[in-house]
Formats: C-alpha cells, sequence, structure tokens
C-alpha cells in the first residue's frame, strides 16, 4: 500500500447523501488507520441530503466555490477557504449556490463508511 495518492488516478463515487466524493486516502486501500480523507464535489445547483454519522466526527474544508451549509439547528452561507466542524451525531447537509462546482476536502475520524451515515 502507498502512501501517496494522485487523485486524477482514483475514481470518483456516488455516496448516500448524494455528493460526488474521491476517497484520497482511506484504510480500505492505504496504508492510514484512524481517518479517511476524501474530495466531495456537489455540482451547480446541487445539494447533498441531510444526514448524520452515527460516530464519525468531520471536518470539512471549501477548496471551491460558496455555498450553504446546514448544521443541526443552524443554516449559514461557506465559501472558499471556509472550515466547518461536524461533531458526531449532527444533521447536516450543504447546498451549492454558486457558478462553479462546489468542492470540499472531507476528513472523517473514524474512516466514513456507508454504514455510519444516517439519511434524515
Amino acid at each position: 500500500m502507498s502512501v501517496l495518492t494522485r487523485r486524477d488516478a482514483i475514481a470518483s463515487y456516488t455516496t448516500l447523501d448524494g455528493s460526488a466524493i474521491r476517497e484520497l486516502l482511506h484504510p480500505d486501500a492505504h496504508p492510514v488507520r484512524q481517518q479517511s480523507l476524501a474530495e466531495a464535489t456537489v455540482p451547480v445547483g446541487g445539494a447533498t441530503r441531510l444526514h448524520r454519522h452515527r460516530t464519525t466526527e468531520e471536518i470539512y474544508h471549501l477548496t471551491r466555490g460558496r455555498g450553504r451549509m446546514v448544521l443541526g439547528e443552524e443554516s449559514f452561507p461557506v465559501a472558499t477557504g471556509d472550515t466547518i466542524l461536524i461533531p458526531p451525531g449532527m444533521p447536516h447537509c450543504i447546498e451549492n449556490l454558486g457558478e462553479e462546482p462546489l468542492t470540499i476536502l472531507c476528513c472523517c475520524a473514524p474512516a466514513y463508511t456507508h454504514s455510519d451515515t444516517e439519511l434524515l
């Protein structure tokens, strides 16, 4: 298993929340053990489905675009350079309000699994 990944060599897939994901580092394919790092893309006019992770803490870091984040009872604008903490169990979704794809680095600890995702 390599400690180096190249983004363009990683195929994307659609997660339960509806975003396109590239798993940049994940225990299933890399020697990382405690967390995962993925790039999520939400298309123009798109949004993820409201969901939560029972045990996973997430960090979103927006690398491109702008949108609106729903985090529990809060809703607020987000843009390139913003970083959001999503505690375990917190309902959340994000909508792309911009004119380009919304791109997010998602760090999950423990690593992302479909079984930890609950659609709301």
